[in-house]
């Protein structure tokens, strides 16, 4: 699988990718809306998730690559996630601190909404978002999403609200 935008390319990812996805999930002023940085064990186990939901379901969150120097600078793409009593499709993005602000995000899920409804045919596809995560809440209303309803997460011993907002073709 090979996903391509203006300046970025998106592919799976592989062992390969393991010391750039630490260089995302291992910054504690990235990972705040996860509670914090994860250790080596719990990028591992991320990554390894993502292969699985490659075999799956032929996707995941995907290598975000910038083409001109071939650098991961993040990951976005698709997967099933619970909301309430449901599995949603969700357009979900983390990228690497060194390179928020600069649209790469908005970039990336654009072309991951348009291959859910164009290759997945999706009838709507979602990103959840947490409420403190204002910029990842402005990439999906910039994505053409509307926010649906809330749902509160319990994760590392934390209540956490968050906010789906939901796209149609």
């Amino acid at each position: 699988m090979r996903l391509e935008t203006e300046r970025l390319y998106m592919r799976e990812m592989n062992q390969a990718d393991f010391d750039s996805l630490c260089k995302i999930l291992q910054d504690e002023e990235t990972m705040y809306a996860y509670e914090g940085a994860f250790d080596s064990a719990e990028v591992q186990e991320w990554l390894d998730r993502q292969i699985a939901r490659y075999k799956k379901w032929n996707f995941g969150l995907w290598a975000v690559i910038l083409k001109e120097n071939d650098q991961m600078i993040g990951q976005c793409g698709l997967t099933m996630q619970p909301w309430k009593d449901a599995e949603v499709l969700e357009i979900g993005y983390l990228f690497n601190r060194a390179f928020w602000h600069k649209g790469y995000a908005l970039e990336a899920a654009r072309a991951c909404k348009q291959y859910a409804f164009n290759v997945l045919k999706a009838d709507h596809v979602c990103s959840i978002v947490r409420d403190i995560n204002i910029a990842s809440q402005n990439v999906a209303i910039r994505n053409g999403m509307e926010l649906t309803d809330t749902w509160t997460k319990h994760y590392k011993g934390v209540d956490m609200p968050h906010y789906r907002y939901v796209a149609y073709p």
